[in-house]
C-alpha cells in the first residue's frame, strides 16, 4: 500500500504553494489526518481522512490517490474526495459572503485616496498653474 508524508501530499494536491507553508499550516493544529492532528511526518494513503482549516472554512477530505509530484489542477483534484458536509459548509459560507457588505466601502473617514486629495487641492483652490516652481521660465 502506498504511503506519503502529509506535508507532501497537501503540496502535491495543491492546498498550500509550497511544502514549507503546509508544514506550517500542520505545526499550528490546522491539520488532521482521521481525527487525530497531524504532524508533517505523518504518512497518509488512500481512504485516510484529511481534515483542513482553510480561513474560517473546515474542509474534510478522503484521500483518493497518492502523488509525490505537483501536477496541474486537474490531477491534483484526482488525488482527493471532498465529503458532502464539506460541500454544504463551502456554499454556505460563500452564499455568506456574497449577502455580506465590503467592510472597505461602510469607510467614511481615513486617509483620503489620491482623486478624493485633488478634489480636495481644487476645492481649496490648490491647483497646480498656482505653484511656486523653481524653473527658468518663470
Amino acid at each position: 500500500m502506498e504511503k506519503l508524508r502529509i506535508d507532501k501530499w497537501l503540496w502535491a494536491a495543491r492546498f498550500y504553494k509550497t511544502r514549507s507553508l503546509a508544514v506550517e499550516e500542520i505545526d499550528k493544529g490546522r491539520v488532521r489526518v482521521n481525527d487525530l492532528e497531524a504532524k508533517p511526518s505523518r504518512e497518509v494513503k488512500a481512504g485516510d481522512t484529511v481534515a483542513l482549516r482553510q480561513g474560517t472554512l473546515i474542509r474534510t477530505l478522503v484521500v483518493r490517490g497518492i502523488s509525490s509530484q505537483r501536477g496541474p489542477a486537474p490531477v491534483a483534484q484526482q488525488l482527493y474526495e471532498e465529503t458532502e458536509e464539506s460541500l454544504a459548509l463551502k456554499a454556505r459560507a460563500t452564499e455568506q459572503r456574497h449577502l455580506t457588505s465590503d467592510p472597505a466601502s461602510s469607510l467614511e473617514h481615513g486617509r483620503p485616496t489620491k482623486r478624493d486629495r485633488r478634489s480636495l487641492d481644487k476645492a481649496q483652490g490648490k491647483d497646480w498653474d498656482n505653484r511656486w516652481s523653481a524653473s527658468a521660465d518663470r
